[in-house]
């Protein structure tokens, strides 16, 4: 079960979304709407923060491949009824911050995507998924750029 739920995950390395114009177009009222959707839902579910974010991307002029993705989280979101936030009376105070970035990740102008998380004991207090500023020459630069900004939220 646990492999299915990963290979079903909108989350996943090939996305297949592209920044071409190309393609035939989807009504854009519909699309926004749903990426509003969308967008609420991630106050309960970080786990489509990443995905969801990629598809808000292309608002102006989606198209097909666009749509097709949204559907893709929403197949995956009544998939997982069960995954939320847990917020469990007893528990510690312990702060734990996460970072993690992808290299290149935007396929128009190469910007890696910044993601990181903060836990107060097993609790999830903060989440955030963003494009970087800058392009970064290397992985290891996508990376301390993710730490710096998950860094700052903790401070």
């Amino acid at each position: 079960m646990e492999d299915e739920r990963v290979a079903n995950n909108p989350l996943s390395v090939n996305h297949g979304i592209t920044p071409e114009n190309t393609g035939e177009k989807v009504n854009p009222t519909l699309y926004r709407a749903i990426i509003g959707s969308l967008m609420y839902l991630t106050v309960t579910r970080p786990d489509i923060m990443f995905a969801t974010c990629l598809c808000a991307r292309y608002q102006a002029h989606p198209n097909v491949n666009h749509m097709l993705a949204t559907k893709k989280i929403m197949r995956y979101l009544k998939g997982t009824p069960s995954l939320c936030l847990w917020y469990p009376r007893k528990d510690g105070f312990e702060l734990i911050a996460y970072s993690d970035s992808d290299y290149r990740g935007c396929k128009r102008d190469f910007k890696s995507t910044s993601g990181g998380c903060h836990f107060l004991g097993s609790r999830l207090v903060s989440w955030q998924c963003k494009k970087q500023t800058a392009i970064a020459q290397s992985t290891c630069e996508a990376e301390y750029i993710a730490t710096a900004s998950c860094t700052s939220q903790v401070v």
